[in-house]
């Protein structure tokens, strides 16, 4: 009877044993993977903060050939203001695809203007503005898979019965807009 009882208690012991060090496994998992997300964040965001930078420049440049064209540069600017003030990746994500589609429309507006295309200055910012556009797309790639793999993780058996215990929250993927998304109409 003895021998039995060792044996059950062995073997809850046992339980006990294999659910503590899965619930390390998972735990240890899940913040890999959410120190990951951080990380694909940091990066899409010194590449914000770049674009940021350029955008009064562009700006400025373009208001010496196009000052009529104040609302479209007012909104680049409110954009940017706007995109500068997010701190939460939500939020920035948000402002961001403003400003993308701000950008877009300024591009299109200096479409009209030849002199403007001509000008070095203009072409050598627009071709750091796409630079870093295509550095954005690259990191927020990255981002998104790295929270895809995040969410999945935390959305799985048997670790979706203690991320939420445990503090670990969905993350929100980093999406363009619509707006974002359509090709500026430019009318004069």
């Amino acid at each position: 009877m003895i021998t039995i009882l060792l044996i059950l208690l062995a073997l809850i012991a046992l339980g006990v044993l294999v659910l503590v060090v899965l619930g390390i496994a998972i735990y240890n998992s899940l913040v890999t993977l959410r120190q990951t997300v951080k990380n694909a964040w940091a990066q899409i965001d010194v590449q914000l903060k770049r674009r940021h930078d350029l955008i009064p420049n562009l700006v400025n440049t373009v208001k010496g050939y196009a000052s009529h064209e104040k609302e479209t540069l007012d909104r680049v600017i409110n954009a940017r203001a706007n995109a500068t003030k997010a701190t939460l990746p939500a939020d920035a994500i948000k402002a961001e695809g403003e400003l993308s589609g701000a950008l877009a429309r300024l591009m299109a507006v200096a479409e009209a203007y030849p002199d403007l295309k001509a000008n070095q200055n203009f072409l050598a910012l627009q071709e750091e503005l796409v630079t870093t556009e295509n550095k954005i797309s690259f990191a927020r790639q990255f981002y998104n898979d790295s929270v895809t793999r995040y969410n999945t993780k935390r959305e799985t058996f048997p670790t979706v019965l203690i991320a939420g215990i445990l503090g670990f929250h969905p993350e929100v993927l980093f999406e363009v807009e619509e707006e974002a998304k359509q090709a500026p109409s430019v009318q004069f």
